[in-house]
């Protein structure tokens, strides 16, 4: 049977942007706001004010009209919404789980999908975003990796989904109330673990994670602001350079025979390789211990062995294991380990020193939970068979 492809597509495809028409402010750095102020008109001396102003009423207040930023003149409101648009992708639609996990069904330009999930928990409120509409790599445990890749999304469809959460959590402060740092923030966490491989979006995904990083706006810190990557091992230390997020990696095998079938990324990058890089990414961001995703397959990759070879590779690293029950999808090739044997595995990992959490599955009722997600234009049903023969892995 042959192998599953490292990637879809190598080479991403960018967003294609319209010629002419307003240009949407959601999604441009300072530098790129502040060019497109001076190319409408503004007086270079305001640059850096009106910058300002702007910058926070869309990021800060999450306002959407001109006619509503109050501290600016009639003259230069006029002016913003003759050049100028403030638009988020839509909402197509809104599934609430059992749990309280929400899941948006999101249409950026061009018709394409993608979902964005909420998950409320009792200190925190973390939203899982997407960096591209399907996905770049083929994971063959993921249901997410058997849509293929359409495109990478814009700085501003990345940040647009925080911004439509917050819209659907009605988190904005209004404007005259105060900071807006009254009391605990309900979405107060974000994690690129959604569609895609966000270190195959870099430029776009550093652009977004900057916007939200601002304290001008919406203010999270990159202590709370986690990416997650299959392996991309040239981009791991731009990642800590340039973003200075928390670092996770889906690693899910401790021998480079079975990670190369679940993240067939490993062809390129080994574990020894990527271990490598991570070893000087806490260093490089002065950042806290790297995530260890590590989804639990029954008699794949759930053995005690391979729980001892798992703390030995990762000896020396700043670590924590989160171990995933697999969430199972339509023709999943795999089955979830039995409970008793997660527990075993994650008592290993303990007591060698590593905090080894078991996630609780959230949001299965809805297609919600790690590895689900795939958006409804693209949910095209293959066959277990069909799945199991991309992925090398034979099947009936």
């Amino acid at each position: 049977m042959a192998d599953a492809p490292i990637t879809q597509d190598v080479v991403t495809i960018p967003r294609r942007l319209p010629e002419g028409g307003k240009v949407n402010l959601v999604g441009l750095t300072r530098d790129g706001l502040r060019e497109a102020l001076l190319a409408a008109g503004t007086p270079e001396k305001q640059g850096k004010m009106r910058v300002n102003q702007v910058w926070q009423w869309v990021y800060h207040w999450g306002v959407r009209e001109f006619s509503a930023m109050t501290n600016l003149s009639k003259d230069y409101r006029a002016l913003l919404a003759e050049h100028f648009v403030i638009e988020l992708p839509e909402i197509v639609s809104k599934q609430v789980s059992a749990d309280g996990t929400r899941k948006y069904l999101v249409r950026i330009a061009g018709g394409h999908e993608v979902e964005v999930v909420y998950i409320p928990e009792t200190d925190r409120g973390t939203l899982c975003i997407s960096s591209q509409v399907g996905c770049t790599l083929t994971c063959s445990f993921c249901h997410t990796g058997t849509q293929k890749l359409v495109r990478n999304l814009t700085a501003g469809e990345i940040v647009g989904q925080i911004m439509l959460a917050r819209d659907d959590l009605g988190e904005w402060p209004k404007p005259g109330t105060g900071t807006g740092d009254e009391g605990p923030r309900l979405l107060s966490n974000i994690v690129l673990m959604g569609m895609g491989e966000p270190l195959y979006n870099f430029d776009n995904v550093r652009d977004a994670m900057k916007i939200a990083m601002d304290g001008e706006g919406i203010a999270l810190s990159r202590r709370r602001i986690t990416l997650s990557t299959s392996g991309v091992v040239p981009e791991i230390a731009r990642c800590a350079e340039e973003i200075g997020c928390l670092m996770a990696v889906s690693f899910h095998a401790t021998t480079d025979e079975v990670r190369n079938t679940l993240v067939p990324i490993n062809k390129r990058w080994n574990i020894e390789t990527l271990l490598g890089a991570l070893r000087e990414y806490p260093r490089l961001s002065n950042s806290e211990r790297i995530t260890f995703e590590y989804v639990m397959l029954k008699d794949v990759n759930d053995s005690d062995a391979d729980a001892r070879r798992l703390v030995k590779l990762i000896s020396g690293i700043p670590a924590k294991i989160n171990l995933i029950p697999f969430n199972e999808w339509p023709g999943a090739p795999y089955e979830r380990s039995d409970w008793a044997r997660i527990e075993a595995f994650a008592d290993i990992v303990y007591k060698a020193g590593y905090a080894s959490p078991i996630r609780t599955p959230r949001g299965e009722d809805i297609m919600a939970a790690c590895g689900q997600l795939k958006s409804a234009t693209e949910r095209a049903r293959k066959s277990r068979a069909q799945i199991a023969s991309e992925a090398g892995l034979g099947g009936a």
